[in-house]
């Protein structure tokens, strides 16, 4: 590509093209494997998304589609010889993203771009964002490979090596737990999305199917004090686009993301409950039900748990001060914007009321002259009369 679609594919999709640059290192997904776009649920035929992202017409489209499994794909070959040969830049940019989040990002079937991902690929520019999608393949993924015992890893590997690396400073055979940094300090944010509505948890909607996740099951990862925590109907939450009620279900996901809960960071010392690494040391797969009446706890670890109503509607309270504190200052600076372009405005009026001024003095100069002018050829005419 030359310089121009370089700058027009940078300008419209970021720096994707740096993740074909990370090297995957294939122990590293061995040893991991054992240890907000929602789908909408009416959609076009694969023929008229790729229609509406090729500008290619539908008698194109239909014979270059594949039938892969239980979905429909395309080759990727068709799509590379359509951009050396489509004749819209802005349109072969389009292609190689596509291509790229077909083969990269979202890989499926070996080599083909599966139909799920163009539908993605249609609404990102439409206010959605990939980010849940990708890490909701991702979770899927491990959790199958685990679950099993083996199994290939079917998602992003460069931005799961790109995370990881991140995660974790030192990479050595005799570390020890107090030796890892789970993340870096400055990347450590002050507050975490833990819920989302009426959800105990987040969910997740995949390209292919949904699935639940927890923040508060990686504590460690924001230097917090990771504990136990009930994790009751976290695995129904995980469910494919097939059936007679995934709508509705895709419906409740999709009102859930409107309501979002955040909550407070408390750094400790300890990054773990001496519960917590009986726990971990069992490899205790299941699901951890909520606890009975009968159990007795400390109002510490049940808060720990569950924050109450009382911190939720704080946190709620605060985070709805910081966005109104935000929107004054930007209202303030739009009106310091206006207040400048009246100045400006104001500038303009008086100079235009000097050109005007300046216009009728040299109307009212010529308008003199003329007159002058007049009295001049008169005094000629008499007096030529007169001899």
């Amino acid at each position: 590509m030359d310089d121009e679609v370089k700058q027009l594919f940078y300008q419209n999709y970021g720096d994707l093209p740096f993740l074909l640059d990370v090297k995957v290192d294939r122990h590293l997904f061995r040893a991991m494997g054992y240890k907000a776009y929602v789908r909408p649920a009416n959609l076009p035929t694969f023929a008229k998304k790729l229609v509406m992202i090729t500008r290619m017409s539908e008698q194109w489209a239909i014979p270059r589609i594949l039938q892969k499994g239980d979905s429909k794909c395309i080759p990727w070959f068709v799509l590379r010889d359509l951009i050396l040969t489509h004749p819209d830049v802005k349109k072969k940019v389009d292609i190689l993203a596509l291509g790229i989040y077909g083969m990269v990002i979202f890989p499926k079937a070996l080599g083909h771009i599966d139909e799920a991902v163009a539908d993605l690929f249609d609404r990102l520019g439409k206010q959605n964002t990939p980010v849940p999608t990708i890490l909701a393949e991702t979770i899927r993924s491990l959790t199958a490979c685990r679950s099993v015992g083996e199994g290939r890893f079917i998602g992003c590997a460069q931005l799961l090596v790109v995370w990881f690396h991140s995660h974790f400073w030192k990479l050595d055979k005799d570390l020890r737990e107090e030796d890892i940094m789970w993340k870096a300090p400055s990347l450590v944010p002050s507050e975490v999305l833990y819920r989302c509505g009426n959800f105990d948890w987040i969910p997740l909607p995949g390209i292919w199917r949904a699935v639940g996740y927890t923040p508060l099951l990686v504590l460690r990862q924001y230097q917090a004090r990771q504990f136990i925590l009930a994790t009751q109907g976290l695995a129904q939450s995980d469910f494919s686009y097939k059936g007679d009620h995934y709508k509705k279900r895709m419906q409740e996901i999709s009102e859930a993301w409107k309501k979002p809960f955040y909550m407070k960071i408390l750094i400790e010392g300890s990054t773990s409950t001496l519960e917590y690494k009986g726990w971990f040391s069992r490899r205790v797969n299941d699901n951890v039900p909520r606890p009975t009446l009968g159990v007795a706890r400390s109002l510490e670890e049940s808060l720990r748990v569950i924050p109450s109503e009382v911190e939720v509607m704080k946190q709620e309270f605060e985070r709805k001060n910081s966005e109104l504190e935000k929107r004054m200052e930007k209202l303030e600076e739009e009106k310091m914007c206006l207040n400048l372009d009246v100045d400006v405005q104001k500038l303009e009026v008086e100079k235009v009321r000097k050109e005007k001024r300046k216009i009728e003095e040299d109307r009212d100069d010529l308008k003199m002259h003329y007159k002058k002018a007049q009295v001049t050829l008169k005094k000629a005419g008499l007096g030529k009369s007169s001899e």
